[in-house]
């Protein structure tokens, strides 16, 4: 197996990812029930890890004021994250491929505070 080495590898990653996210029993209702139209999200999806791992322009928006009107919970982040390691692991290995899996665990913990600190109050999210 290779590193992530670019987009082609991103959108790989990304799309075999939310792929499997569509079907998971856990997450997937909660994705499915906001996005009807996944080719913009992918889209999105391959413009924010390539500005992660790569540092390239191109991504705009606010991921947490996005997820922070969504019923999640931990375990909803512990699912995500398994998918993704799952999916990082089943293509790549090597160091940016091990960035992209501590990165997003990063994320979910962030986002986990930062929900907790809304305690169930999404109208305090700045967007």
């Amino acid at each position: 197996m290779k590193d992530i080495e670019d987009i082609e590898d991103i959108r790989l990653f990304v799309d075999d990812f939310y792929a499997k996210v569509r079907h998971d029993d856990l997450i997937g209702p909660v994705f499915l029930e906001v996005i009807s139209d996944w080719e913009p999200h992918l889209k999105k999806m391959y413009a924010f890890w390539n500005a992660v791992l790569f540092g390239v322009a191109g991504f705009k928006g606010n991921p947490f004021a996005r997820h922070a009107p969504l019923d999640i919970r931990q375990d909803h982040f512990e699912r995500w994250l398994t998918l993704f390691a799952e999916t990082i692991d089943s293509y790549f290995e090597g160091p940016v491929a091990e960035d992209a899996k501590k990165r997003a665990e990063i994320m979910a913990e962030m986002f986990l505070a930062r929900l907790g600190q809304l305690a169930g109050n999404a109208d305090k999210v700045v967007m």
